[in-house]
């Protein structure tokens, strides 16, 4: 279970030292109601790995894999539980093959860009500035 990758496949997948592919390990686990779900997933992930924090319109490159990237995240059928299962047993299996101190990072920033109160502030603005 190395963090060390060597190359990518055809389908521009990374592969592990030990020649697996991280969209294969990430997703094991995951089990859809259909087998075209699994698939459509697989290759979502691939668009999305390949330009990681992109728009979906970004990564699918055309409409119609946009169009099916929006369909599948909208699909009645496919949950949020679906989706994540995968990555939850991968990093289970990780930190279980990890001997040691596993530490986890966790960003718990906020941002805010809209104002609760802008009449407030204008006056507050106008009292300062005269």
């Amino acid at each position: 279970m190395g963090l060390t990758f060597r190359d990518r496949s055809a389908k521009g997948c990374l592969r592990s030292l030990e020649g697996e592919c991280w969209i294969d390990r990430e997703s094991s686990g995951c089990e859809f109601r259909d087998a075209r779900l699994g698939d459509r997933f697989r290759k979502l992930l691939s668009q999305i790995g390949s330009a990681l924090g992109q728009s979906i319109p970004l990564v699918c490159q055309d409409w119609a894999n946009t169009k099916a990237a929006y369909r599948f995240f909208s699909n009645d059928r496919v949950s949020e539980a679906d989706i994540l299962a995968g990555h939850f047993q991968s990093t289970r299996d990780r930190a279980t093959a990890t001997e040691g101190l596993v530490l986890v990072l966790h960003d718990t920033t906020e941002f805010r860009y809209q104002r609760e109160k802008s009449e407030a502030h204008h006056q507050e603005h106008k009292q300062w500035t005269g």
